[in-house]
């Protein structure tokens, strides 16, 4: 089914119109390519934080992870000790959830490992897709996919590297997220502008 606004502009058939910073989400950031390796580890840690929850869930609480998270900064969030991890149980802006928060600590920990091996996070990631998005056909929902195989990859290249609350699921959804896969539907109009930006 078309998910379409006021003025007959059609997205794709997961965003809720009701919901504007939803909205507001899929028409300028989600499937655009991001290559900075802050806002990849920003993703990162979201996506982790979603494992069980709906990503409208996390949407919200974003700008209070930015301000608990030290904006993503990892070289910052590997300092964090036990004390702060205690501190960061007690604040209700954030999932509070002791496995998620010392994941993303961890996880820090090993993105810095990560630059330091291949100069950018970007640049170890993106070579799961070849250098460039991979563009799906995606006409319904039902046609959305959980995992691929390059998730599949990623997913157990970055467990075997210690990264935590990764698993393929996640990973794809970090993927499309990050525009390593372009999943706007078919009749989506966002769909050719990102084909279109990454293509000059």
């Amino acid at each position: 089914m078309k998910t379409k606004s006021k003025n007959d502009t059609c997205r794709c058939p997961w965003v809720d119109l009701s919901k504007v910073d939803y909205v507001e989400y899929h028409d300028k950031e989600w499937g655009v390519p991001v290559y900075d390796d802050r806002l990849l580890f920003e993703f990162l840690t979201l996506e982790s934080a979603q494992a069980g929850l709906s990503w409208y869930t996390v949407l919200k609480k974003r700008e209070n992870y930015r301000s608990a998270f030290e904006n993503f900064e990892p070289e910052k969030i590997a300092t964090f000790d036990q004390a702060k991890i205690e501190a960061l149980l007690l604040n209700p802006g954030i999932i509070r959830n002791r496995l998620k928060i010392e994941a993303t600590v961890n996880n820090a920990h090993r993105f810095l490992d990560v630059q330091a091996k291949y100069g950018s996070f970007s640049k170890y990631m993106w070579s799961f897709v070849g250098g460039k998005p991979k563009i799906n056909n995606i006409r319904k929902l039902s046609d959305y996919p959980a995992t691929s195989k390059e998730s599949d990859a990623l997913s157990k290249d970055l467990k075997n590297r210690g990264f935590k609350f990764l698993g393929s699921t996640i990973c794809y959804a970090h993927m499309q997220a990050t525009g390593m896969v372009n999943d706007h539907s078919h009749d989506c109009f966002r769909k050719i502008e990102i084909i279109a930006q990454y293509d000059k």
